[in-house]
């Protein structure tokens, strides 16, 4: 089976980062959490391949960093998601109809009337800004996208034959669902978690951006934008390594979910 181009290139735009991100625990090019006020805001490729901030701190050692940051937040948030979202849609699917599928789906609804920044700044308003409570409120708005997902792909499962014989044959909705509808539709779910997994990383930048991500001296590709707006005339390569870090981590990923699409849908493989 070929490989389509999209995942290819979408495994080799990522892959970058999260080398990037599992190196940075062995080795950076400096010490991300050094200041030298002497070196600050200088160009890249003076002693430093990217630059460095205004605080003279290197800026490809912070991206390196930053990226396990991002990665680590994203993929938690959306364990949160799968874990608590596709249970909660396998079940609403499986009584559909009735009032455990309503009071599902309308506490998704409720969840979707709040976006995650939201999300985050009731939680930081309570508890503080962390890369903690960030997770918390990317993976709350997680949860409702793989439930609505799940229930979804899950529902016209429930006519057919097979189903209709593992429920003549004694077996139980819990059962159905695990061992018939899970299997079937994890192709879907795979593919929205690389979604959602592009989406956290974003939204991790986003509340970085307005100080409610990882605080300081952990490096943040948002923060390290918010940073760099007061500078970006004077040093315009504080804003522009850490955005296409954000650009292309994230295209990379939406690529990969792209191809995954193309080869786990059968509608799709019978169309080539």
């Amino acid at each position: 089976m070929r490989w389509p181009v999209s995942l290819i290139l979408g495994l080799a735009l990522s892959g970058v980062f999260v080398a990037a991100a599992l190196l940075s625990f062995f080795w950076t090019p400096h010490d991300h959490e050094t200041m030298a006020i002497a070196d600050r805001m200088l160009r890249p490729g003076e002693g430093h391949l990217l630059g460095t901030d205004h605080f003279g701190r290197d800026i490809l050692s912070m991206i390196m960093v930053g990226a396990r940051t991002s990665i680590a937040v994203a993929i938690v948030a959306v364990g949160i998601g799968i874990v608590v979202g596709v249970p909660l849609g396998l079940l609403a699917a499986a009584n559909r109809g009735g009032l455990v599928d309503e009071v599902v789906m309308r506490g998704n609804d409720l969840v979707f009337a709040f976006p995650s920044l939201v999300i985050a700044i009731l939680i930081t308003a309570v508890f503080g800004p962390s890369a903690v409570n960030a997770i918390i409120a990317i993976g709350i708005f997680n949860i409702p996208v793989f439930a609505r997902v799940a229930r979804g792909a899950a529902l016209p499962l429930w006519t057919l034959d097979y189903v209709m014989a593992a429920r003549v044959a004694g077996k139980g909705k819990l059962r159905i669902s695990v061992e018939h509808i899970l299997t079937n539709i994890a192709n879907i779910l795979i593919v929205q978690g690389t979604i959602q997994f592009s989406l956290g990383i974003l939204a991790e930048a986003a509340l970085s951006y307005v100080g409610l991500g990882a605080q300081p001296p952990t490096p943040s590709w948002g923060r390290m934008l918010a940073d760099s707006q007061t500078m970006i005339a004077l040093a315009p390569h504080m804003a522009v390594f850490p955005g296409l870090a954000i650009v292309f981590t994230v295209l990379g990923l939406n690529l990969v979910g792209d191809g995954l699409r193309d080869i786990l849908d059968p509608r799709l493989r019978r169309a080539r």
